[in-house]
């Protein structure tokens, strides 16, 4: 059996990846009176007194709502709420195995930023953090937007910021490989949608270099009238010198390419024509950009990808499970651009010096290390930012 026929044969079987399970024991009468009625009044007469102790009476501090409208699931696009749901339910799972968060999958019915915002909003106490996944671009940068506006817990589209978080934790140890600068690179982003602007935006703000998003009509740049509302604004920090043309001409002399868009779109000449000790991140999947063994061959000096059978996985588990569990703990209002810089400076960290060579830049998945040192990092930006409730 192929990958695909065997991880359909087990869905029927599985039927269902998560359940919900008690964490108490209800099985005579006195337990049915403290866990249900009469006994649960307490609880809920101390929360209306005061509302914060919901997060030490019930479940709401250890639960994430995993949110999606089905417009843009993993490389297959828009395919509905309902086909949505193997994968929302996966992330939930990767939410409980990585990070012991309790994590929920709602599929929402409508593609009306304002309708999912309202949804998500007001069923937002039920939760500790809101997990946006799988929505396209450019809505989801508004939909995340006003959600921060609303909700009082932290509100994170992975898609852009795991992503991001990722990339530039890869890229903090990929730079010392090639024994490269901060601040001195130059960087060019294959892809503009939701991800490739949310790495845009995370690479200037620790302060890499200078960075050139490229869409399907080439190097974005200010003035050009092509580009949506997203797009326009990243022009305005990106791409300082006002390059045009193709991919291929502004990656010549780069000194990083990634890639967040289709399956080969870069040949072994583009990356030949970077600057010596390139570093290659390609990361469309199943099938990148150029295919890590091309891309080594015509001199890359690191390569990174999306997939598992390669070194240097850039993988958003890496991230997520941590920063939650870390802005969890703490009961923390928001997620901002200094938790997020914490997590990539943690991720990074993990692999120490002795360890770090070309094939291997980021710590594998399943090191237990990773959670642990993302969530004490973000945490503790947190607390500095004086978004902790506790």
């Amino acid at each position: 059996m192929t990958l695909k026929e065997q991880a359909l044969e087990k869905h029927y079987e599985w039927k269902g990846k998560i359940e919900v399970v008690s964490r108490t024991p209800i099985q005579n009468k006195e337990q049915l009176s403290l866990a249900y009625t009469p006994g649960v009044a307490e609880p809920c007469l101390e929360i209306a007194r005061e509302p914060m102790k919901v997060f030490e009476l019930t479940r709401r501090q250890n639960l994430v709502a995993v949110i999606t409208d089905g417009t843009a699931v993993l490389g297959l696009g828009d395919i509905g709420p309902e086909a949505a749901m193997p994968v929302m339910e996966g992330k939930c799972a990767l939410f409980k195995e990585f990070a012991d968060v309790d994590a929920f999958p709602i599929c929402i019915d409508s593609k009306d930023p304002q309708v999912i915002i309202d949804t998500v909003a007001l069923i937002s106490k039920s939760f500790g953090g809101i997990n946006l996944e799988d929505i396209s671009a450019p809505r989801c940068f508004e939909i995340e937007a006003e959600l921060k506006k609303r909700c009082d817990i932290p509100v994170f589209h992975d898609d852009q910021h795991g992503t991001a978080i990722v990339v530039s934790a890869a890229l903090l140890n990929a730079m010392k490989v090639v024994d490269k600068k901060m601040g001195e690179l130059e960087i060019v982003i294959n892809g503009a949608g939701a991800a490739g602007i949310s790495i845009a935006k995370m690479l200037i703000q620790i302060g890499f270099g200078n960075v050139i998003l490229c869409d399907i009509k080439g190097a974005i740049y200010e003035g050009a009238d092509w580009l949506n509302p997203a797009q326009a604004q990243m022009a305005k920090v990106t791409n300082r010198d006002k390059k045009t043309g193709t991919l291929a001409d502004v990656m010549k002399g780069a000194d990083v390419f990634v890639g967040v868009s289709r399956p080969g779109l870069v040949t072994g000449d583009m990356v030949r024509s970077m600057a010596e000790g390139s570093i290659v991140f390609p990361m469309a999947n199943p099938t990148p950009e150029i295919m890590p063994e091309e891309a080594l061959e015509a001199g890359a000096a690191v390569v990174g990808t999306g997939r598992s059978d390669y070194p240097n996985q850039i993988n958003n588990v890496l991230a997520f499970p941590g920063i939650f569990k870390g802005a969890l703990s703490v009961m923390a209002t928001d997620i901002t651009e200094s938790m997020k810089m914490a997590a990539a400076r943690a991720i990074a960290s993990v692999v120490k010096p002795e360890q770090l060579t070309a094939r291997y830049i980021l710590p594998y998945a399943f090191d237990k290390e990773v959670v642990a040192a993302v969530a004490s990092a973000v945490a503790q930006a947190a607390r500095e930012e004086g978004l902790s409730r506790l």
